[in-house]
């Protein structure tokens, strides 16, 4: 199998783009553990009742998201760079800095093919996922529900898709593309 070279404008689109996505997955763990806002309630709940002062429920639930907003405007932040990042990844084909992913070429083994659907698939669930990330936050308020119920199965595609990543990339470390890793880290193969 051919040794791929990662040119400098591939490795550092590649790693942007993985580093926004990691950053966004951190927003969303947050929210869904410790900075969801009905363990945030519960917390203040507790603080409050040691004072003597008591708040309602939704008192509580409105204190916690103010709470929290801060770190969830990260998480709209990442979601915009990565819509810039990814626009741009798609355009550099364009200008012949990057290929995409073409699954039809002849010649291609079954992997090939299978790693290049994959790619397809990502980039259309990425592209849903920035839309609708985008109409939520740009978009008509009624709008903003039915693309909210879309956009949290995001995390599927992602985690799916960063798991099935990692295992393909050392998958071939170890067999029949050793250094891979030093490729698209540093753009050469270390020498052993």
């Amino acid at each position: 199998m051919e040794m791929t070279k990662y040119s400098k404008t591939y490795r550092i689109m590649h790693w942007a783009i993985a580093i926004t996505f990691v950053l966004l997955l951190i927003t969303i763990f947050l929210r869904l553990t410790w900075m969801n806002k009905y363990n945030v309630a519960a917390i203040i709940q507790n603080y409050l009742i040691d004072t003597g002062q008591v708040l309602t429920e939704d008192q509580l639930i409105v204190l916690a998201k103010k709470i929290r907003q801060p770190m969830w405007d990260w998480h709209i932040y990442f979601g915009y760079l990565l819509t810039g990042l990814f626009s741009l990844r798609l355009m550099l084909p364009f200008f012949g800095k990057m290929k995409l992913q073409n699954p039809l070429v002849k010649n291609l083994s079954m992997k090939e093919k299978f790693q290049k659907w994959t790619y397809i698939v990502f980039y259309i669930c990425v592209m849903v996922s920035l839309t609708t990330g985008l109409i939520i936050e740009l978009g008509p308020k009624e709008l903003k529900k039915p693309m909210e119920s879309i956009h949290v199965l995001g995390i599927y595609y992602l985690v799916g898709f960063i798991a099935l990543h990692i295992s393909g990339v050392l998958i071939a470390e170890f067999t029949d593309q050793k250094g891979i890793v030093s490729r698209i880290v540093s753009g050469s193969k270390k020498e052993n």
